[in-house]
């Protein structure tokens, strides 16, 4: 993966725009790949989803917790992507008190899908996600690659947390800073 381009896809998400008013002050706001990586090094992990257990009380509130630290080392931006639908991905969000992490949906697994994570969780009634990964892309490019072992999507419950840690991506960035 290290030295692969990261594919170009429109991500579609929802942004706060006050002039809309009313209880839902948001509209959509497509993102492509290039305005997110382009001339940056960002941080990304993907998680299986949204309010599921390792995801909600470990991954994502860890990037939370470590996101000043994570910028010390030339980190641009750190961002989570789920393949999880912008509405979910923002009351997930709310729900974890997450503000500085991007928490960014991949609603039909494209971009999951040709980074060759998305897998098939029909037995837990989740339907398609992502593989735990994690990567540091610099312009565009993939200089750093996690991913936990065992890859499945046979009906496996299994789901290791253990390559794609804050602590396993400070490690990385102290020792390669740009």
């Amino acid at each position: 993966m290290e030295g692969r381009h990261v594919p170009d896809v429109v991500f579609r998400t929802r942004v706060r725009d006050q002039s809309i008013g009313g209880d839902n002050p948001f509209r959509w706001q497509d993102l492509t790949s290039q305005e997110l990586f382009g001339g940056r090094r960002v941080l990304v992990f993907s998680l299986p989803g949204a309010f599921t257990p390792t995801c909600s009380n470990e991954q994502c509130p860890a990037f939370e917790r470590s996101y000043e630290e994570v910028l010390r080392y030339g980190i641009d931006e750190v961002v989570c992507i789920g393949v999880n639908d912008a509405f979910v991905m923002y009351q997930w969000g709310k729900h974890l008190g997450v503000s500085r992490v991007r928490l960014l949906p991949d609603g039909s697994g494209h971009f999951t899908r040709r980074m060759g994570m998305l897998i098939n969780k029909d037995h837990l009634g989740f339907g398609y996600r992502s593989w735990r990964y994690m990567m540091i892309v610099n312009d565009g490019v993939i200089e750093k690659w996690w991913q936990e072992p065992g890859i499945n999507d046979d009906g496996s419950d299994d789901d290791p947390y253990l390559e794609t840690t804050a602590e396993v991506a400070i490690a990385y960035l102290k020792h390669n800073r740009p």
